[in-house]
């Protein structure tokens, strides 16, 4: 701690001495400049004695004397400041690293509060969130609870009806804790889980039953899927178990006489052949249904025949080009173009049309056909003759583009008719229908694979199909050029002799005979 002694102040001291260092140094210049002045007057009479005998030497030493005694406690109390400055100065330093540390020590205080205070506050906003997931939670296990006796079988009733009441007034006893009240509710969703593993390959439990007469009879039921079977324990009464109105006992409906063993033996044995389809008939539906082509492209909806016609038309034409590549890759004869060509470089044209005559070649019968027109008109026999053979080789791809765009655009169509369907009924008397509803989009999935189903595998005979026309295109761009190439060189062979057979023999020195005979 900072010490509060009081100390005197070492200023006034220093003070004092200045003062009379001040006034012995004004005395000692009047002493020394009193002879250089003029001749002091006469004392006056009335003068003391004491002031008359002294003298300026003496006022001077005197001066001296008090200035020396003046430095003297100066130096003195110079002295007293030094030694008093080094422990004040550690003092300082002492308090200073003392303050540094008390400093330290607030700001980690003060971060170790906030650090709380941040986590206090996280605490509430998780208590909250907890919170609010519980009272979400138990909204979900009440509606369930409300709602369970409307999905179990009538004569489940009553042997969940103890713990269908303890769920539903769970919420309302305030005598719970909220952990009470949800384990009270989760009893229920146990009970549940436990009758679902229960109803694998059928469910057997005792309970009560009215008979035709009206009477209620003690018994068990079988409960096969959709169905219940109640069998009394006396033996008298076996059959369906129904939903009666304003009862929790189911009524029994016999069935007929020949049946009824079979149906008390699969009840109090838990084994038998069932006399009826529990499924009533969906079981087959679904068997039929599950895995089948036909059975999904029902479900499709109405724009699956136009996706159905589009299908077969693009198979047959694939099928039909496929066919037409083998044969034309069969009746290729490169052998055939080759004899024409050097047919047509040695000069022959008509031992090159010669040689393709009834060549079933497509690059042969284009040449053949262009050799037969004549030299002037040559190049355009050429186009013509290879724009029908691309022609052939073309047909149907336009048809097969055609399809690849409009298979897709059908299955969005039957998208957007089964989705209108679909949301059609949510605003009509069908909102309590579910399954009307899933079916609508279910078709519109089913159209919209089947689209893109025609599309991808159109598609790829069609890129096929245009590879194949592009190559037919090349060879048939090849030879022709080669064609005439061969030809135009033989016209410049022709024109050439022509000019020297027109023109003989020069004098030596003749312009232009070096020309010429090159």
């Amino acid at each position: 701690m900072m010490n509060t002694t009081t100390r005197k102040n070492p200023s006034l001291p220093f003070r004092r001495l200045i003062a009379s260092w001040s006034l012995a140094a004004g005395l000692a210049a009047t002493a020394t400049a009193a002879p250089e002045a003029q001749e002091p007057a006469p004392p006056s009479a009335a003068a003391p004695v004491a002031a008359a005998a002294a003298t300026p030497e003496q006022a001077v030493a005197a001066a001296r004397e008090k200035l020396d005694a003046t430095v003297r406690e100066l130096t003195a109390q110079r002295e007293k400041i030094g030694s008093e400055k080094v422990p004040m100065a550690q003092e300082l330093n002492t308090l200073q690293e003392q303050l540094a540390a008390r400093r330290r020590d607030y700001d980690k205080q003060r971060r170790a509060v906030d650090m709380r205070t941040l986590e206090l506050n996280n605490l509430r906003n998780d208590t909250k969130a907890h919170q609010d997931e519980i009272a979400y939670l138990g909204n979900l296990l009440d509606e369930y609870a409300r709602g369970f006796e409307g999905r179990i079988h009538p004569s489940e009733v009553q042997r969940y009806s103890a713990t269908m009441e303890t769920a539903l007034l769970a919420p309302q006893n305030k005598d719970l804790s909220p952990t009470q009240k949800l384990e009270h509710q989760m009893q229920l969703v146990k009970a549940s889980m436990g009758r679902l593993r229960g109803l694998v390959g059928g469910a057997r439990f005792d309970g009560t039953a009215v008979d035709p007469q009206g009477m209620v009879d003690k018994g068990k039921f079988a409960l096969i899927g959709p169905v219940a079977l109640f069998a009394a324990d006396n033996g008298k009464v076996a059959g369906l178990a129904l939903a009666q109105p304003g009862s929790n006992n189911p009524v029994v409906r016999p069935l007929e006489a020949s049946l009824m063993p079979g149906l008390a033996t699969i009840v109090t044995a838990g084994s038998g052949i069932l006399p009826l389809d529990p499924t009533r008939g969906d079981a087959l539906k679904a068997l039929i249904a599950k895995g089948s082509l036909w059975g999904y492209f029902k479900k499709g909806g109405p724009i699956m025949w136009p996706l159905l016609v589009l299908s077969l038309l693009a198979f047959s034409v694939i099928l039909e080009r496929i066919a037409f590549l083998t044969l034309e890759s069969r009746r290729r004869k490169p052998a055939t173009v080759a004899a024409m060509m050097t047919a047509a470089a040695a000069g022959d044209i008509a031992g090159a049309a010669a040689a393709g005559a009834g060549s079933q070649d497509c690059v042969a019968r284009c040449l053949t056909y262009a050799l037969q027109q004549g030299r002037e008109s040559l190049p355009n026999a050429l186009m013509r003759a290879a724009a029908q053979e691309v022609q052939r080789y073309n047909r149907g791809i336009s048809f097969l583009d055609t399809v690849v765009t409009m298979a897709p655009l059908l299955g969005l169509l039957g998208t957007v008719t089964g989705m209108i369907g679909a949301f059609g009924m949510l605003g009509g008397a069908e909102l309590s229908a579910p399954a009307a509803i899933t079916g609508g989009i279910a078709e519109a999935l089913i159209a919209t694979t089947f689209g893109l189903g025609i599309a991808i595998v159109t598609l790829i005979p069609l890129n096929y199909l245009h590879s194949c026309c592009e190559d037919v295109r090349h060879q048939l761009e090849d030879a022709s050029t080669h064609l005439e190439l061969l030809l135009k060189s033989q016209a410049e062979v022709a024109r050439l002799l022509t000019s020297r057979a027109d023109h003989p023999a020069a004098p030596a020195g003749y312009p232009g005979t070096k020309e010429i005979d090159s």
